[in-house]
C-alpha cells in the first residue's frame, strides 16, 4: 500500500512540516465498507529549482512497520508475510520519473513505487494547495496527492472469500499524502 510519502524533506529551502502531513489509506472490507488508516514515519527528500516545480525530484521512503489501523490485531496481520511483511521489506520507496503541470495548480507526478521489491509505475494527482505565511511568519506551502494502486501486484495477496462470494480485504488500495512544507529562513 502506499506508496509516496515525504518526511523531514528537504527541498531547496523547504522542509516538511511532519506534524501536518500524512500518509493514509483506504481499502475495501467486506465489499461494503471499507479500512482506513495511517503510516506514521516517513521520509522524503523534495528539491526543486523552478517555481512551477516541473523540474522537482521525489525520493520518499514510508515505514512499512509504522502502519497503524487503529486495532491493533489487524496491524499485526498488515505487518505479517501476508501483506507487508516487515521483517523483510521494512521500506516502501517512490522515486519520481516525471512531474507534469496539468492545470494552474495541479500535477501529474510519475514515479516508480516499490514495495516488497516490486517495483510498478504509478501517477499521484496532486494539487498545489498554495503558500501562506503563518502567524509566526514562516512561509508554508501545501500539496495533496492520491493514486489508488492494486495491491496484488505488489505481492500482498493474502484473502478470504465470503459466503456471497466477495471478499474480505479489496484489490486496490487509495493513498492519499497531505504534505506541508516550511520555507527555511
Amino acid at each position: 500500500m502506499l506508496f509516496v510519502a515525504i518526511c523531514g524533506a528537504q527541498t531547496a529551502g523547504w522542509k516538511l512540516d511532519k506534524s501536518h502531513s500524512q500518509v493514509t489509506f483506504s481499502v475495501a472490507h467486506l465489499v461494503i465498507s471499507e479500512v482506513r488508516g495511517v503510516f506514521k514515519e516517513f521520509d522524503v527528500d523534495f528539491s526543486t529549482a523552478s517555481e512551477d516545480f516541473t523540474d522537482a525530484t521525489i525520493d520518499a521512503t514510508i515505514k512499512t512497520a509504522s502502519i497503524d489501523s487503529g486495532i491493533e490485531a489487524r496491524d499485526k496481520h498488515l505487518r505479517a508475510d501476508d501483506f507487508l511483511g516487515v521483517e523483510k521489506y521494512p521500506d516502501m520507496k517512490f522515486k519520481s520519473t516525471k512531474i507534469e503541470k496539468a492545470g494552474s495548480d495541479t500535477y501529474k507526478i510519475t514515479g516508480d513505487l516499490t514495495i516488497r521489491e516490486v517495483t510498478k509505475t504509478v501517477v499521484l494527482d496532486t494539487k498545489y494547495k498554495g503558500s501562506i505565511k503563518d502567524p509566526w511568519g514562516n512561509e508554508k506551502m501545501a500539496f495533496r496527492a492520491t493514486t489508488t494502486i492494486d495491491r496484488l501486484v505488489f505481492g500482498t495477496k493474502w484473502n478470504k472469500a465470503t459466503e456471497t462470494g466477495g471478499l474480505v480485504a479489496g484489490r486496490e488500495v487509495e493513498i492519499t499524502l497531505l504534505m506541508e512544507f516550511t520555507k527555511q529562513k
